[in-house]
């Protein structure tokens, strides 16, 4: 049985959009889901958050020690959550460092793993968002980094086109609908998924078994 809480409004996650923006993930279900409902029962995590959270606030610290010791001032995690409301729902953030120098800003976001498209686009989505959500922002032209371990990607404003802005919206208004979306249970999807088989019946819980056939290559 459904343990799930209606939302009064959706709200949206950035990270739950990025990985549909680039294709990544096709199920748009799991994002309107959890865009509609909170509370709901989540699957069984073998994930080392512990371990990840460890390593994510080394590489953090040392980005934030780098751009402090070249006199930047430097905003981490909690001081950059924001809200942003728009008239389908409300799109939720929280950038790992915002850097000011001037009347310029530059947002990173720390990434521990390997390099994927939806680390990129995640970081244009807070370029997009924090100027139009926080007020001390307002109006200022921010930059995007996207920072590895052993590299990092710059993302030029001029990446904030009318083009993005137009997926972006589009996205998140489909996700605020009323009816739900389509499902494409997977087990490559469903095993990175929070939402238990409780919630989601076509959940796939293991792969495919694999059958010896002879071929003729």
């Amino acid at each position: 049985m459904s343990m799930a809480v209606r939302r009064d409004q959706p709200y949206i996650w950035v990270t739950w959009l990025t990985k549909l923006l680039v294709g990544e993930n096709s199920c748009e279900w799991a994002a309107w889901f959890k865009a509609h409902y909170t509370k709901f029962r989540r699957a069984p995590d073998d994930f080392d958050s512990a371990t990840w959270q460890m390593n994510h606030t080394v590489l953090l610290n040392e980005v934030r020690g780098r751009l402090q010791a070249e006199g930047r001032t430097v905003f981490i995690e909690k001081q950059n959550r924001f809200t942003l409301r728009g008239s389908s729902a409300t799109l939720g953030g929280k950038p790992d460092l915002i850097a000011l120098s001037g009347d310029r800003g530059v947002i990173y976001d720390v990434k521990t793993g390997q390099p994927t498209s939806a680390d990129h686009v995640q970081v244009m989505t807070y370029m997009y968002a924090v100027p139009r959500a926080l007020g001390q922002y307002a109006n200022m032209i921010f930059d995007g980094v996207v920072s590895y371990r052993d590299h990092e990607v710059p993302i030029p404003a001029s990446a904030i086109d009318e083009q993005f802005i137009g997926r972006l919206a589009s996205l998140i208004r489909k996700i605020s609908r009323e009816q739900p979306l389509a499902k494409t249970p997977s087990a490559m999807e469903c095993g990175f998924c929070q939402i238990s088989k409780e919630e989601c019946p076509e959940r796939v819980e293991s792969g495919p078994e694999e059958v010896p056939v002879t071929t003729d290559f």
